[in-house]
């Protein structure tokens, strides 16, 4: 049988400041030991196995006797969002920070949405996405404009209640905002936020899809393709990735429905690479400042890690990571520029510690697929 990788993204689970961190004021920032230091620890037996407690002090989670590669992965490029985060684990390192709008997007930035969409604007300023449409969603069921808002990253967020604008119409808007969007308006991502419900009780669908800038440079996910193997991505992956080095895309709207489709696939797949992200810790618990909601998702993902382990094969490597940080500490609800966590386990790792940057996921994948590496793109493999 061919050999497999699955590299599993637990979003926003950063592991301690980046050394630059403080010209982000993200100085400090620690995403998972402020979490179990607030609720006075955390019980996840299977990462704890695994060797999280060896990577970084975790009140509740011990240093692991016997631990798989393990350690913390620094970022290269600029940003902190999923998409740099996301692209860096595949060796696609952006040359430039892409714009963000704390004031708010410029004329010429609504006037392309008004442009794309027929419609007009309202909102227009940086706001957290259930805010913005708790606000603003009866205005948009009367006249049917466009809520748009943004964050401290670097997305352009359209909200529109799926009874005024069906999904597809909406996301045929973003595209189209997509597609204008570039020189220094080039706006990492555009992303569709369908909601529905009714005045005080509106609710955000699992409808979301994100339209991000295509990589610049190819990636290791490219690097595979080109040597024939396989790659699936499971949740926002392909979209990040504008579907580039993407064979084939699976669903992950949820935590829920993204893990289902990582165990089908450990169950079934023949070889090559499964690239997963966990949305949840991020979009719903992350942003939102709850502990509580995000310490269970991580249970929930712990318990399925317990469950995947058993199902691997020898030729199986199992990588969980992040992309970068959300300090729910942090007074601001964005992203925090943080190293990310590295567990790896695969026949022969041999419990070392590996402190590198996020591009040695994929240098180490290509490595272990292929037993080849990709001198062009940057990434040291800890196989």
């Amino acid at each position: 049988m061919s050999k497999r990788a699955f590299v599993v993204v637990i979003d926003a689970c950063g592991a301690g400041a980046a050394p630059d961190a403080a010209d982000y004021g993200d100085e400090g920032s620690n995403t998972l030991a402020h979490l179990a230091q607030r609720l006075g620890g955390l019980h996840l037996p299977a990462l704890q196995r695994l060797g999280l407690g060896s990577i970084l002090g975790l009140d509740g989670v011990a240093p692991a006797p016997a631990p798989v590669v393990h350690g913390r992965l620094r970022p290269q490029g600029p940003g902190k969002d999923s998409t740099a985060g996301h692209w860096e684990l595949m060796g696609v390192i952006a040359a430039t920070r892409p714009p963000t709008y704390p004031n708010g997007f410029p004329p010429e930035v609504i006037e392309l949405v008004r442009r794309a969409s027929g419609r007009e604007v309202i909102c227009n300023r940086p706001d957290n996405g259930l805010d913005a449409i708790e606000q603003f969603g009866p205005e948009q069921l009367r006249t049917g404009a466009l809520i748009v808002y943004t964050s401290q990253d670097s997305v352009l967020q359209i909200a529109a209640h799926a009874d005024v604008l069906a999904p597809s119409a909406l996301y045929e808007i973003c595209a189209a905002v997509r597609a204008g969007a570039n020189g220094s308006h080039a706006v990492g991502r555009v992303i569709a936020r369908p909601f529905t419900g009714s005045e005080g009780s509106f609710t955000r669908t699992d409808g979301r899809r994100d339209f991000a800038l295509p990589p610049p440079a190819p990636s290791h996910l490219d690097a595979l393709r080109a040597r024939g193997v396989e790659v699936h991505a499971v949740g926002k992956v392909a979209q990040l990735f504008a579907g580039a080095g993407i064979d084939f895309e699976h669903p992950g709207q949820t935590n829920a429905i993204a893990l289902r489709q990582t165990g089908e696939l450990i169950d079934r797949l023949d070889g090559g690479l499964a690239f997963v992200n966990l949305i949840e810790t991020d979009q719903v618990y992350g942003h939102r400042h709850d502990f509580e909601g995000f310490a269970a998702a991580l249970r929930e993902i712990d318990a399925r890690v317990g469950g995947w382990l058993p199902r691997l094969r020898e030729g199986d490597m199992l990588v969980l990571t992040a992309d970068h940080g959300c300090d729910l500490t942090s007074p601001r609800t964005d992203h925090t520029r943080e190293h990310v966590p590295l567990l790896a386990a695969f026949a022969g790792h041999g419990g070392r510690r590996h402190d590198g940057v996020l591009a040695d996921v994929g240098a180490s994948v290509l490595s272990w697929l292929t037993g080849e590496r990709e001198p062009d793109l940057p990434g040291r493999s800890f196989v």
